[in-house]
């Protein structure tokens, strides 16, 4: 178990079998000891994670996770698991074990993260973003770096706490697969997507997932934390609009610009406000922030969500579809109209209401401008009931006395998407109690991406807990 690699963003020599000292970065040894405790080694595993530059630039040679699944692989094998590594293409690298469970004939957990991140700009940024520096905001120590959020502090707490539980001999109630995936910020296409086509079997015998973005703290007052559990997820559109006209000189009056017509159609979808719609899950975390803020039954949604602070926006984006033009492009001369110019929307549909939404996108196209498809993926929304549930809320208790768990829906998408199609009911709960004025949502593919230290150390402990109990 000596295998070495080299990390391409430091020429730092690592050993990927056991977890060592990086010392051009001061990552302090990870130390093992028979007394249990899952939180041990969690600060020290995000950090090392996140000194991995796994930036995604989709379908581009730079995307590369390997270095990093094979650093996650050897901290399973150290201690005694059997991880297999599958690559979808060269470099595209995920990381697949299991663990035993007290009940070998319940359906197995599936614990998944991604290790991928979406690039950053350092100039940008207070700290380096891939330098896993620790430093305090407001008083509060917290681990600074791309991914941090995003979801290298999940992937900490799943390896840490599988860690602890293997050296000793704490058996999970029900078999875990854990997985570590490629390619989740590009749309799965060489991680989740693939391994649901190509390598099903890794999957066998999983009853249900849980992921990320869910689990974190919303402080009401001193006495009462909302913590939100995804429970549904807006599906993904992205689309490209394409306007034809007639190309020309500048000087010209041409009636036929492509660039104008696509202009007109992607102000009018950036424009657009589409309605309030309530489903079960946006009406469930509604029910419970109106008697958590003491508001009455009848507050309309808009005038609820404007009194969650730091969250409103990703709580406000599930009220409704959206679609947000992202890239144009047009053109290769000052004094030339081109024949074509071309746009990409980033369209979200609440679950159950595709074709109402792309209904409503292809009504404001207009004349002479073409829709195609680059990604399109699924709606989801899972009952917020059943035992798993009942672990989550009751792991989050046990550490916390002031939770309250709600369910909510993404605005975004993850992994569960992929599982789904294979019939895996999945949900978001990654645990953190955060500071009340973190602006949490602004974090994820933001500057001075951040995770408190003790978040991570609570987030740990309560997903050791969920593990006995789920």
């Amino acid at each position: 178990m000596s295998r070495k690699t080299t990390n391409g963003t430091d020429g730092v020599e690592i050993g990927l079998y056991s977890i060592g000292k990086v010392h051009d970065r001061g990552v302090t040894d990870v130390q093992t000891s028979a007394q249990s405790d899952p939180a041990r080694e969690v600060v020290d595993i995000c950090r090392r994670l996140i000194q991995f530059d796994t930036s995604n630039y989709g379908d581009d040679p730079r995307s590369q996770e390997r270095d990093a699944a094979e650093y996650v692989a050897g901290l399973m094998s150290d201690v005694g698991l059997d991880p297999e590594l599958v690559e979808s293409a060269p470099g595209r690298t995920s990381v697949f074990a299991r663990v035993d469970g007290e009940d070998s004939n319940e359906s197995a957990l599936l614990l998944h993260g991604h290790l991928d991140v979406v690039p950053a700009n350092a100039d940008d940024w207070t700290h380096p973003p891939f330098a896993a520096e620790v430093h305090e905001d407001n008083g509060v120590p917290m681990v600074w770096g791309r991914g941090a959020i995003d979801m290298k502090d999940m992937d900490a707490m799943i390896l840490s706490v599988v860690r602890d539980r293997v050296r000793s001999r704490r058996r999970p109630r029900r078999p875990l697969v854990i997985s570590f995936l490629a390619d989740e910020e590009a749309g799965g296409l060489f991680g989740s997507h693939w391994l649901v086509e190509h390598r099903p079997d890794l999957f066998e015998g999983v009853g249900v997932a849980i992921g990320e973005v869910g689990g974190f703290s919303f402080t009401v007052d001193d006495h009462l934390r909302l913590y939100l559990i995804e429970a549904a997820e807006k599906g993904i559109s992205w689309m490209q609009l394409t306007a034809d006209g007639r190309a020309g000189h500048g000087s010209m009056v041409n009636h036929e610009n492509a660039v104008t017509r696509l202009a007109e159609a992607v102000a009018r979808i950036g424009s657009h406000e589409f309605p309030v719609t309530m489903t079960a899950t946006v009406e469930h975390f509604l029910v419970e922030v109106r008697s958590a803020l003491g508001l009455p039954d009848d507050t309309p949604a808009e005038a609820v969500v404007a009194r969650l602070g730091p969250i409103a926006p990703m709580i406000g984006a599930t009220l409704r579809h959206s679609a947000a033009p992202t890239m144009l492009e047009a053109g290769y001369k000052t004094n030339v109209i081109p024949g074509s110019a071309t746009a990409v929307i980033d369209g979200r549909f609440l679950p159950g209401r595709r074709d109402e939404f792309l209904a409503t996108i292809d009504g404001l196209l207009g004349p002479d401008i073409t829709r195609s498809t680059l990604v399109d993926d699924i709606a989801l929304e899972v009952p917020f009931e059943g035992p798993v549930v009942d672990a989550m809320v009751r792991s989050l208790l046990e550490h916390d006395p002031q939770a309250r768990a709600v369910p909510y829906t993404l605005s975004g998408g993850t992994d569960a998407k992929a599982f789904a199609t294979l019939g895996i009911p999945g949900y978001g709960f990654a645990p953190l109690r955060l500071p009340p004025a973190l602006a949490f949502a602004d974090l994820f593919h933001g500057v001075d991406e951040r995770v408190p230290v003790d978040a991570l150390e609570f987030g740990a402990r309560v997903l050791d807990r969920f593990l006995d109990l789920a």
